[in-house]
């Protein structure tokens, strides 16, 4: 796991052995206080850490003390190219900022808005992709990850030079691989934490192979603070995707359900069981693996590592508890009894 600073968004750590954040951003206009609103409740409720809204005007700078007053999350303003923006967001209550210091006008300018987030303890985040690359980069470098490492270090470089080290860095791109070997270069040149993530990934059924793919192989490094993964939906879907990641490498805790991808051996009508399962364990807040198999072979057998588990049989099928048998149910009574198993074995432990 990769040492790096930490810094501190609204009270949530991020960075220094801290647990992974997901974050994802409104899509509402900022300036409409009660729909931004809305929508940051509905992300907090599905799970997210630290949400982001764009502040393009300043109705929307504006409406960030608002919005800062009841949201239920960290609020990071998102601002590009006027300085004026960052410093009103930052007086209205942003808990980060997010800008490009090489966009907003100079050295005077970065200056200030540094000094602005020190007086407050408000971090800023650098944020580098394929379409804000300086031009002598592109020129030098091409659009290539080393071009994307180099152009986060010079924009991290003029806060340092302004004197402000309360960084978050992200290289993010469309490429996957481009996107992966940039965080690599990035993260052996630098200890800021890391904000990872592969951008403009598309929709669902394609951005979240491409996200898992590159927040994946990033993690598995040890690489990456916080994430968000890009998709162009509806928000919450985002976030139901960063914490599916970090539940599959065992970097989030949650209900854990496994099952069998089903042959022809496969006698009970599994895919609505395990839909049954999904729904009902969802509001658990356990740490703990289910397993969903089709039949004895992956039963209590290959799926015995699992805390709890149901196996089908021709109409029935048995509830086990890493890998004994508790008991044999029809099948309209499985997900029930494996909901009795779960909910009393709780019960007995306080």
């Amino acid at each position: 796991m990769r040492k790096s600073r930490q810094i501190n968004i609204g009270g949530v750590p991020v960075g220094g052995g801290a647990p992974v954040t997901v974050q994802s951003m409104t899509n509402t206009r900022t300036d409409d206080v009660e729909a931004t609103l809305a929508q940051i409740r509905a992300l907090a409720e599905a799970g997210c850490d630290i949400v982001r809204v764009a502040v393009p005007d300043l109705k929307a700078a504006r409406a960030v003390r608002e919005i800062k007053a009841e949201s239920p999350l960290p609020l990071v303003a998102d601002i590009h190219f006027d300085y004026k923006l960052a410093l009103l967001a930052v007086e209205n209550g942003a808990d980060k900022i997010r800008l490009n210091p090489g966009n907003i006008g100079g050295k005077e300018r970065v200056r200030a808005v540094a000094a602005a987030c020190a007086e407050r303890g408000v971090p800023i985040r650098v944020g580098v992709n394929a379409g804000s690359l300086e031009k002598d980069l592109l020129g030098k470098l091409g659009n290539t990850p080393e071009a994307l490492c180099e152009s986060a270090l010079g924009q991290a470089r003029l806060l340092e030079d302004a004197g402000f080290y309360d960084i978050c860095v992200a290289v993010k791109s469309s490429d996957v691989r481009a996107t992966v070997q940039a965080y690599r270069l990035l993260a052996a040149r630098c200890d800021y934490p890391l904000h990872i993530g592969v951008t403009e990934t598309g929709t669902p059924e394609m951005g979240v192979i491409k996200s898992s793919i590159g927040i994946g192989a990033l993690l598995l490094d040890g690489l990456g603070d916080t994430l968000r993964v890009s998709l162009t939906a509806d928000p919450i879907e985002e976030v139901r995707a960063g914490i599916a990641i970090l539940r599959a490498l065992k970097l989030r805790g949650g209900v854990d359900i496994v099952s069998c991808p089903t042959c022809g051996r496969t006698k009970i009508d599994l895919l609505p069981l395990v839909d049954e399962v999904r729904a009902r364990l969802a509001v658990m807040n356990r740490d703990i693996t289910v397993a969903v198999m089709g039949c004895v072979v992956n039963g209590p057998g290959e799926a015995k590592f699992a805390d709890y588990g149901v196996s089908g049989g021709a109409g029935e099928g048995v509830v086990f508890r890493r890998g004994d048998v508790v008991g044999k149910f029809p099948q309209e009574r499985l997900c029930d009894a494996l909901l009795d198993v779960i909910t009393n074995d709780e019960e007995s432990t306080l």
